[in-house]
């Protein structure tokens, strides 16, 4: 090769790369596709699910959690921080995701809707049984339990002021947005209505859980949660903690030891073991079902809890 063909050998592989990389986003469902549709960014899967059934046929939806992904430590890499920064309707929850908070501190602007604005968040300590050692993501979320989605009726709340935002952004089809959220708020009274009278009557209300996820859903329908962990499902608990665990769960009686589906069922077992349990799963809903959507993974929750619970 001649000194001469060298740059025409880096300028055609220059070329070959910038093609792949455009592909590859291409493929990657980024944002801003379909110029005649609103572009929203969804922090997590609870509000993905909001935006596409509110949203319908008029926008284009990008959740910034990949399934499988555990969202409270989500990394943004520079690719989801362009749809950050490309989105018309930026939908989070600040205090849950820092680096999403970071990127709508930076990029948002008017654009960002905080879904804990819509309502008082619970204090991470509010009910249930509270223990010396339990910290974890309240300093993070200022003291503020952030998983308000387990509560339909707050879901609900959220989906009416999601439909007012994007009616400001599609001002053309406010009113189908509206018309949107009152079915899905019809959805959501069914899904309440159903969690009232399923576990109205119960031999047990004590829920012994691997992270305090379910304070929401504890408080709607009184029962009481028991937390092996704080709010972030990846903090260890200590040996202290797993022996007043297994204590309470002797005191209550309690035949099922819950874990979730995006952590290691491992302490669970442990305690399980312990207390001649068995465990099951019970979804925080942080991240997309197996199958089916919010609706049906709320109700597959619902039978697990009222087969646990001995609700007759």
């Amino acid at each position: 090769m001649t000194v001469r063909a060298i740059p025409r050998v880096l300028a055609a592989a220059t070329a070959a790369l910038l093609a792949l990389g455009g592909a590859a986003a291409c493929s990657d469902g980024g944002g801003g596709s379909d110029p005649d549709k609103v572009d929203v960014v969804a922090a997590f899967y609870p509000l993905q699910f909001l935006a596409e059934r509110i949203g319908g046929d008029r926008v284009v939806v990008d959740n910034l959690t990949k399934p499988g992904a555990e969202p409270h430590d989500l990394e943004l890499n520079p690719r989801q921080v362009g749809q950050v920064v490309d989105a018309e309707l930026i939908v989070y929850l600040t205090g849950f995701q820092p680096a999403v908070d970071e990127a709508v501190e930076q990029n948002g602007g008017d654009r960002a809707f905080d879904v804990a604005g819509v309502a008082p968040l619970r204090d991470a300590a509010a009910g249930g049984h509270e223990h010396e050692g339990e910290a974890g993501h309240e300093e993070e979320s200022g003291g503020k339990d952030p998983h308000l989605w387990l509560d339909p009726t707050r879901l609900a709340a959220v989906g009416d002021k999601l439909a007012e935002r994007l009616g400001k952004a599609d001002p053309d089809h406010a009113a189908d947005y509206t018309a949107r959220a009152g079915a899905l708020r019809g959805d959501l009274t069914k899904l309440d209505t159903e969690y009232a009278e399923g576990l109205r009557t119960c031999q047990r209300r004590e829920i012994v859980t691997s992270h305090t996820a379910f304070g929401y859903l504890a408080e709607r329908y009184e029962l009481e949660q028991i937390g092996l962990t704080g709010l972030t499902p990846e903090s260890e608990p200590s040996p202290q903690r797993l022996a007043e665990v297994a204590k309470e769960a002797r005191e209550h009686r309690a035949t099922t030891i819950f874990f979730e589906t995006l952590v290691s069922p491992k302490v669970a077992e442990t305690i399980a073991r312990e207390v001649g349990a068995r465990t099951a799963v019970l979804d925080p809903i942080e991240g997309p079902p197996a199958e089916g959507d919010y609706l049906s993974a709320m109700r597959a929750n619902l039978q697990t809890l009222r087969t646990a619970l001995d609700c007759s």
